[in-house]
């Protein structure tokens, strides 16, 4: 299924956004998580840093190793799964609910996009 290009781009720049929406959660569960401010500071850079990189490897469009598109899902249900589960943790589970909500229908409708303009 290819998208029409304005709704592809759309699409696109929805993605974009969860991914740094991901990255601020994580960042916001890291601060939260311990009481003195050196392991605040360091979960609140550790993990979406871990994300970051884990993604930049696997599920960038230009990662660093290519992998199957299961391996690309597998990658983006982790990090987008550890930011759904932070905002649990963080009391926020309705936000957690729609953010899965919209991450499973936009990664639905982008992998399929992708794959219909490669021919698959």
């Amino acid at each position: 299924m290819k998208l029409p290009g304005p709704l592809r781009v759309v699409d696109e720049m929805l993605a974009f956004l969860l991914e740094l929406a991901a990255l601020a959660v994580l960042a916001w569960w890291g601060w939260g998580s311990a009481e003195s401010l050196a392991p605040r500071l360091l979960l609140a850079v550790a993990a979406p840093a871990a994300a970051a990189v884990l993604w930049g490897l696997f599920a960038a469009p230009k990662a660093r190793f290519r992998v199957s598109l299961a391996g690309v899902l597998a990658v983006k249900a982790l990090v987008f799964g550890a930011a759904a589960a932070a905002l649990v943790v963080l009391e926020r589970p309705g936000w957690a609910t729609a953010f899965a909500v919209v991450v499973v229908v936009n990664t639905a409708l982008v992998t399929l996009d992708r794959r219909g303009r490669e021919g698959f």
